[in-house]
C-alpha cells in the first residue's frame, strides 16, 4: 500500500476508527487521553502505520466517528501527522487545538496545517 498524504484530507469528511478512548491510558507510556483517538482505515503513513486522527468535540468514549478535518498537526521531529477531526458543525482555532491535544504533543516539535 502506497503511503498516504494526510493534506489530501484536508476539509473533508472521514470515517475514524477509534482504538484510544477518550479515558483510556496510552499502552506504553501510561498517560490518560484526554480525547477520543484513533485512525483513518485503509491508509499508511510514513510510520508504516493507518494515518492518525484527533477526534476533537465528542465528550464521550466512541468507537468510531464521522467528522470533518480541519487541520493536521505535523511533526517536524516525527513522521507521524495528526489529522484533527471534529463534527460537521464545529470549528477549533489553533490554540484550541495546542490546549486539546497537549497531553500528547508536548512531546513533539510540530506545526498546524490548513487549506
Amino acid at each position: 500500500m502506497e503511503i498516504t498524504n494526510s493534506t489530501d484530507f484536508l476539509n473533508k469528511e472521514v470515517i475514524i476508527k477509534i482504538d484510544r478512548k477518550l479515558g483510556s491510558l496510552h499502552p506504553k507510556h501510561g498517560f490518560m487521553y484526554m480525547l477520543n483517538y484513533g485512525y483513518i482505515p485503509d491508509t499508511k503513513s510514513p510510520d508504516g502505520e493507518e494515518l492518525d486522527a484527533y477526534l476533537l468535540g465528542i465528550f464521550e468514549p466512541v468507537e468510531s466517528y464521522e467528522g470533518k478535518v480541519i487541520a493536521i498537526i505535523k511533526r517536524t521531529n516525527d513522521q507521524d501527522d495528526k489529522l484533527i477531526v471534529v463534527p460537521k458543525d464545529k470549528e477549533y482555532t489553533n490554540e484550541q487545538i495546542e490546549a486539546l491535544t497537549e497531553f500528547q504533543e508536548r512531546f513533539f516539535e510540530h506545526i498546524i496545517i490548513r487549506k
